[in-house]
């Protein structure tokens, strides 16, 4: 899972915030840094994703704040709500894909035009400071061999929210193991030449990390904020262990289409 020239007993590579390399305009720009020429496309699987789709899109609208537009993709599996409706007003671009999120997330990064890929999920809005904290990481070249992930986050004030975010914590720093509701970020290139994500039905973002490897991983003190939904409605200590059991299946190498039955 990791690499045996990075240490277990720190945290993955941390990308410096804006703000430790200089003071920043009211827009959260270093103040006399060059302004960026940053090519990135964002791309979001979907599939009757329209509850929380807009506040994922407002939260990357203020990346034309720090100076550069993405271009936004939204992969839908096939959706019946308003989620095609919701991307339109924003301005993204919907392709339309067969449902899973390994399909729809290889999708949408054959359709994307830019350097950068940003791959995030349609119930996770990036807080404010991402852009700024994106043109720090792709202004150095060496990280066009790296990929980088936020900070995972929960929307939810309760106790057990915060001993799920400790968890993550822990298993980034131990395991290099950062989920998809985390986003990555990664150059085109690189994206190609490990191979892309697969089309799986599930741990297509295990599966792609693992290839990275933990020495090529950054982390973003920027947190991803995701929708605490799914853990109140199933129990956050149910669906830690199922999510736990469904990961020690991966790596006893069940066949993800087996292990997507047992996931829901």
């Amino acid at each position: 899972m990791g690499s045996s020239d990075t240490s277990k007993n720190e945290d993955l590579w941390r990308v410096p915030l804006p703000g430790a390399l200089g003071p920043l305009d009211a827009h959260g720009r270093r103040i006399g840094a060059p302004a960026p020429d940053l090519s990135i496309s964002v791309i979001i699987p979907c599939l009757n994703a329209a509850k929380g789709l807009k506040r994922t899109l407002d939260a990357l609208a203020s990346a034309e704040r720090s100076g550069f537009t993405p271009e936004i993709i939204i992969a839908d599996g096939g959706s019946t709500d308003a989620t095609r409706d919701i991307a339109e007003a924003a301005g993204a671009r919907v392709i339309d894909c067969a449902p899973g999120r390994g399909i729809q997330l290889a999708a949408g990064a054959r359709a994307a035009k830019g350097d950068w890929l940003l791959f995030l999920h349609a119930d996770t809005a990036l807080e404010r400071g991402w852009a700024s904290s994106v043109m720090v990481f792709t202004s150095n070249d060496r990280n066009r061999e790296r990929g980088a992930v936020f900070t995972f986050a929960l929307d939810d004030d309760s106790p057990a929210a915060r001993r799920l975010e400790g968890m993550v914590r822990w298993r980034n720093r131990w395991l290099g193991l950062p989920y998809g509701d985390q986003g990555l970020l990664i150059h085109r290139r690189f994206y190609r030449r490990l191979g892309g994500y697969k089309e799986i039905p599930l741990m297509e973002d295990v599966e792609f990390i693992r290839r990275i490897g933990m020495s090529r991983l950054a982390l973003f003190d920027i947190r991803a904020i995701t929708s605490a939904e799914r853990y109140v409605r199933g129990g956050y200590i149910r669906r830690a262990l199922r999510n736990l059991f469904c990961l020690t299946l991966f790596f006893l190498r069940v066949p993800p289409r087996l292990i997507a039955r047992i996931y829901g």
